[in-house]
């Protein structure tokens, strides 16, 4: 997937950054895609710097292209308190402009500095239309006072029921285990995770 500019959702590509999301049937699955794959060696050879981090599905809600491919795991850490989110929806094209006009609103708190918060980038399918964001947080607790706290995210949540922004929409959330390579010449989960090889 591409990715946009600065914070969260942003209209605007960011040529440098691409995401690459994938579900696997094990993590030996997993590891020999990134050690083996010539398809993943050759993302490399084009890349200044990767990072990859391995998640289980907390919980998940909603579609994504029609289906749902995340699957809650039985092996969740609960002495692991980081928490990974995507929000993931097709933009109705009736509602764009309305949709778009607010986003800078809705974002604010996140430019603001938001409590908790070690990453987060807007990623997507397609421009405008098929958007996504993905954050890192340190703790549920941080997660939930941004989007149930912070009067410009209830705003928006009250607004995308209000208005039916969304033709689909899903909302995953993941623990991070294991997080390998770096961002930003940082290892940003590093200090958080225990097993992180």
């Amino acid at each position: 997937m591409g990715s946009g500019k600065d914070l969260g959702f942003n209209p605007f590509p960011d040529w440098g950054v691409y995401a690459l999301l994938c579900v696997w049937d094990n993590e030996e699955s997993a590891k020999h895609f990134f050690q083996e794959s010539e398809i993943f060696k050759r993302y490399q050879d084009h890349c200044t710097e990767d990072w990859t981090i391995f998640m289980k599905v907390r919980q998940a809600k909603g579609l994504w292209a029609g289906g749902n491919p995340f699957t809650p795991s039985t092996d969740i850490d609960e002495s692991n308190q980081l928490i990974a989110v995507i929000t993931r929806a097709t933009i109705r094209k009736s509602k764009l402009i309305k949709f778009w006009r607010y986003v800078p609103v809705s974002e604010q708190p996140i430019k603001d500095g938001c409590p908790g918060l070690i990453y987060t980038k807007g990623i997507g399918e397609a421009p405008l239309v098929q958007m996504a964001t993905f954050s890192v947080w340190k703790s549920k607790e941080d997660l939930k006072n941004f989007a149930y706290k912070s009067p410009e995210h209830q705003v928006a949540i009250k607004k995308t029921r209000e208005l039916d922004w969304y033709k689909e929409e899903m909302f995953i959330r993941f623990q991070p285990y294991k997080s390998i390579g770096k961002w930003g010449g940082v290892d940003l989960l590093g200090s958080y995770l225990t097993s992180n090889k």
